[in-house]
């Protein structure tokens, strides 16, 4: 299926010289976000999907931007990650975090290290409990937080390292401690949603928010019961490979 680009993202923003797209991939409901330095033209893809690698690379060539890093906030379990692909047909560099496994990646990453796109400032803050090794970025006003903190919700904490309540202190002290309105963009979304803020998740969202304590937090997803994820006996093992599912059957 076709990339959707949302109609909230397709017009072009600019913040700080910053030119932002959110995009949409619907069979595994990801949000793969563009941000370009208007200035110098580099540009980042955050969790990108190798179905998509193509669109990805239209859409750069027609706003003119140089793909310069693709960054991982952890290794999916629900699609592949289109890292590779770019890298082979555009020259990116993957980023990953440090202790996901993946020797594939160009930059390991540690909490609080910084990446540079042009006049585009990223800040890593390592957000584990989802996974081990599970990244958000911040970048100006808002923060990417992959499945960390989804928009009322959060990831699943039953497998890859997951630890419920490693999740519960992530996310209570190095996104919450965030200022109110810092917009929170998931890597995922089932219900329509686009962007929340750190305010309305503290105040709202449904594990983590409305001053739920790290017991009941744990509790809440050890009831959870859910269901083994679809592609991930694929996803997995291509993912540790920077998205190359060749060299992930060689290894």
């Amino acid at each position: 299926m076709p990339l959707l680009c949302l109609e909230k993202a397709r017009i072009t923003y600019y913040f700080i010289s910053m030119i932002f797209r959110q995009l949409f991939e619907p069979v595994s409901s990801t949000y793969t976000y563009l941000l370009g330095c208007e200035r110098t033209r580099e540009a980042v893809l955050i969790d990108p999907v190798a179905e998509e690698a193509d669109a990805y690379i239209q859409l750069l060539k027609d706003l003119q931007l140089k793909l310069v890093y693709t960054l991982e906030t952890h290794v999916h379990a629900d699609h592949v990650t289109g890292a590779a692909a770019l890298r082979d047909k555009l020259g990116s560099k993957s980023v990953v975090h440090r202790d996901a496994g993946a020797r594939c990646a160009d930059v390991p990453v540690s909490d609080g290290d910084t990446l540079q796109a042009g006049d585009i400032r990223i800040e890593v803050r390592h957000t584990p409990g989802h996974t081990n090794a599970d990244v958000s970025y911040v970048v100006d006003d808002r923060v990417f937080t992959g499945d960390a903190l989804l928009i009322g919700g959060c990831g699943r904490t039953d497998f890859q390292h997951g630890d419920a309540g490693r999740l519960y202190d992530s996310v209570h002290k190095k996104l919450f401690t965030l200022p109110p309105d810092t917009l929170v963009y998931p890597a995922h979304d089932y219900n329509g949603n686009t962007v929340s803020t750190i305010k309305q998740e503290m105040a709202k969202n449904a594990r983590l928010g409305g001053g739920k304590t790290r017991v009941e937090f744990i509790q809440i997803m050890r009831d959870l019961k859910l269901p083994y994820p679809k592609q991930i006996d694929r996803a997995l093992p291509a993912n540790l490979a920077c998205g190359s599912e060749q060299i992930a059957v060689q290894g």
